[in-house]
């Protein structure tokens, strides 16, 4: 068995090059090979295309590179997390490239197992696909991908043995196993490192053979960022959210596997208990999440979501890497997925990630579920704060899935598209149908307990 050099995180950050593509780990701070990085935001290195989920957070991670002025590119999906790349983005400062998260993680794992690219059902009919070939394939259009490759791979693993076998923990697999294979150089950045034979062969997750060298390097709070305890993360609620969250519950059946989506959706999750037997699936590799810690630990301690909120695992839970976790919503392995939405119209398409105008530059896994899962519930307040209705005749926001939507649940109506027709079914506790009537400029067919 071989044995992988054990090197300095400045070590480490010398063996990238002026103009390197480089891998960075981690869903947020989440597995994120936070000192690597930070080594590298120490020296002269520029011109970097920087290749992950987010650019780091503000001073944290990749966030450090940006700020130095050292990125000339980033590829990534949720851009959003970080408001200095948001803003170097839209400002023109630094080159972008924006995909979807599932259609990334797929990307750097064709790559790095020798595939030049993928059709994907995701992003089809949005800005996201403009420019890009299409196909019909079985009567469904889908986009294609290229694959992805870098010079170098950062990466966060909890334990190594001295071969460079990695294991992961918990939900910080995430981009990490696809971008181990993805790139001509690969240094992991792990907690532990142990002799040969320390680890259950079962319990690797990254063989050696991906993995050049090694930094040994202890994570702290104040490195998790925005997932440093469940306190740092704050659920807007009110009567009306609430109600919402409750009645999009009633469309869940036992054994249903569930992804929700941020905002409202969230709320749903604090309504559910263990004998409603629903699965709850998170995007950044975890099946069978369970309720926020009651002793307000943080990403040191447990698992987090999709909103980088720490959670509590029930009997029964798995963990995975992004790539596997897409698979299963693409693969139409998640029955219901509840998301929120800036516009819904009438033709069923949704439009929830992008505002021209406003500091959003995200669309997460947003388009992987629109139209992957069985079935696509969406969630909002009926009407904007200027009064503006969000359910329209046709959308005019960026879109995000085409024909896509089941369900809308505000907090004045429920719909359904009976037909192909945006129909009300049901009138929200308080609201009446002429209210509805009056804040809607959608047109719909009502069929009141249809």
């Amino acid at each position: 068995m071989k044995n992988v050099p054990q090197i300095t995180a400045a070590e480490a950050a010398a063996l990238v090059k002026d103009g390197d593509r480089l891998l960075g780990g981690g869903f947020g701070m989440t597995g994120n090979p936070v000192h690597l990085l930070h080594a590298l935001a120490e020296t002269s290195t520029k011109d970097l295309t920087f290749i992950g989920n987010n650019v780091g957070e503000v001073g944290l991670g990749g966030g450090r590179l940006l700020a130095n002025g050292q990125l000339r590119k980033m590829i990534g999906s949720f851009f959003t997390s970080n408001p200095q790349a948001v803003k170097a983005a839209q400002e023109g400062k630094v080159e972008y490239e924006l995909l979807p998260q599932g259609t990334l993680a797929e990307a750097i794992r064709a790559g790095g197992s020798g595939i030049g690219g993928f059709y994907t059902p995701t992003s089809y009919g949005t800005p996201i696909a403009e420019g890009k070939e299409t196909r019909i394939i079985d009567g469904k259009p889908y986009v294609f991908e290229k694959a992805i490759k870098a010079n170098v791979a950062f990466i966060r693993a909890w334990k190594a043995d001295t071969a460079g076998n990695l294991c992961y923990r918990m939900t910080e697999q995430n981009f990490n196993t696809a971008m181990a294979m993805a790139a001509d150089l690969v240094i992991a950045e792990v907690e532990h490192i142990v002799p040969v034979g320390e680890i259950d062969p079962n319990d690797i997750h990254t063989q050696a053979c991906f993995v050049d060298y090694l930094v040994q390097a202890h994570t702290t709070v104040e490195e998790l960022g925005s997932s440093a305890s469940v306190k740092s993360s704050a659920k807007k609620m009110d009567t009306s959210r609430l109600n919402i969250a409750r009645r999009a519950l009633q469309e869940l059946s036992k054994g249903d596997v569930v992804n929700l989506g941020i905002g409202i959706p969230t709320l749903v999750a604090d309504f559910i208990q263990e004998e409603d037997g629903i699965i709850l699936h998170t995007e950044n590799g975890m099946l069978g999440v369970g309720p926020a810690p009651e002793d307000g630990g943080g990403a040191l301690d447990y698992p987090v979501n999709a909103g980088k909120v720490p959670v509590t695992a029930l009997k029964g839970s798995s963990y995975f890497d992004s790539s596997r976790s897409f698979g299963m919503i693409r693969g139409g392995h998640v029955d219901v997925a509840i998301m929120g939405g800036l516009q819904v119209d009438e033709q069923a398409n949704l439009a929830n990630w992008a505002v021209p105008g406003k500091p959003l530059l995200g669309v997460g896994g947003a388009m992987d579920l629109a139209s992957g899962a069985k079935r696509l519930i969406v969630t909002l307040i009926h009407n904007n704060r200027k009064g503006v209705s969000k359910i329209v005749p046709e959308c005019n926001l960026p879109l995000t899935a085409i024909g896509a939507v089941d369900m809308v649940i505000t907090d004045l109506g429920v719909f359904k598209y009976i037909d192909g027709k945006l129909t009300l079914v049901e009138l929200m506790p308080g609201a009446s149908l002429e209210e509805v009537q009056a804040k809607t400029a959608a047109n719909f067919v009502v069929k009141l307990d249809a």
